[in-house]
This record gives C-alpha cells, structure tokens and sequence, in this order.
C-alpha cells in the first residue's frame, strides 16, 4: 500500500482550525450587523463587509488545504482524491464570485453547491475494499460519513428556506467536511505504523 504524505497531516489539521478561526474572525469583526445563527458564512465574504478579508482568506486557505491533502493521501483512491481536489477548488473559486449581502447570487449559489457535492462523494471515491484497509477508507465509515454530510446539507437546506437557523447548520457541515480529511489521513498513518511494526516473537513451548 502507498503511504500517505507526511505533510497530508498538516495540511488536512490546519483547514478545519483555519475555518473555525475565520467565520469566529469575521463574526467578530462584523458584531452586531451579523448573526451567526441566522445568517450564512457566505455573508461575511461580501465586499462591503468588515469580514471580507477574514473570510476571503479562509476560503483560500482551506482550499488550498484541501488540495495538499489530496496530493499526499495516496492510500486513497484516485478518483476520491481528485474529488477532494476540487472541492478544494471550489473552496478558492468562491472568492471570484461572492455571495451579496442581502439577495443570492446564481453563480456563488452553483459553485456552493458544486463544492459541496465534491466533498460528499469523496470519502465513497476513495474507498478502499480491501478487508485489511485502512479504517477510514473503508466502506461502512466512508459510507457513514457520506450520508451524514447530506443529511446535514439536508438540514442546511431546510433551514434556508424556513429562516431557520442555518448559520448554525452551515457550519456543522462545513466543519465536517473540513475535519473528514484528517480522520482519513490519521488512518492511514497509523495503519502504516502497524504494518511496519516488527510482529512479537513467538516464544517456543517448553519441551
């Protein structure tokens, strides 16, 4: 089995602590103009926001992170990693089209969307079917944690449209889609320490 990077660890830590650290930021910054619980992330990115910058520089930040990690998680499978990419992408696209501060905005709405499919069907692409894989990569989990994804991209959805608290379920999704790379990586590292651990000698029975 190919080992996983090294630097994949850092890069997958750093992106869910940098998303934390930037909606916080640009929460605080904005004060009382922005609520946390009722209004998405993607408000603090508008240009007329105190926010902006926090923000726009977290999307960058975990987009980049994200890319990283899938160039060095090469247990993985290909296509899953290629999927992690481009949510990574997606995450760096976001700055060329920011949401607006009051209304929507179609092009921020698609590549939100976009990104967000790509980091569902990543852990199901990068399965590994092998009954000695690594426990992240393996289908019950990555199944697991697909379904929970959309079921909180479900959640999102209809607390957007009852004006619910969907800044809330916003970010339970997000910072689970940001965290499921490191519990893959961690894995993976840990289930390549086991394979390069010398077995214990077998003490001979006494005759």
């Amino acid at each position: 089995m190919r080992r996983v990077a090294w630097w994949a660890l850092l890069s997958s830590a750093i992106a869910p602590l940098v998303l934390l650290a930037g909606y916080t930021t640009g929460a605080a910054l904005e004060g009382h103009r922005y609520n946390p619980v009722r209004q998405t992330i993607s408000v603090l990115a508008a240009g007329d926001n105190d926010g902006y910058w926090a923000l726009t520089s977290t999307l960058i930040a975990v987009g980049a992170c994200h890319l990283v990690t899938a160039l060095g998680l090469r247990p993985a499978a290909r296509a899953g990693r290629l999927c992690l990419a481009g949510g990574g992408l997606a995450a760096i696209l976001l700055v060329l089209f920011p949401a607006p501060a009051k209304g929507g905005s179609l092009p921020h709405g698609w590549v939100v969307g976009v990104g967000f499919s790509l980091l569902a069907v990543w852990p199901l692409l990068a399965m590994d079917h092998r009954p000695d894989a690594p426990w992240a990569l393996r289908p019950a989990p990555s199944k697991a944690a697909s379904a929970l994804m959309w079921l909180g991209a479900l959640w999102f959805v209809i607390e957007l449209e009852t004006g619910g608290v969907v800044g809330i379920a916003e970010r339970v999704v997000t910072s689970a889609q940001a965290a499921w790379p490191v519990v893959v990586v961690v894995s993976c590292l840990l289930h390549g320490s086991r394979l390069r651990s010398p077995a214990p000698a077998r003490s001979e029975d006494a005759t």
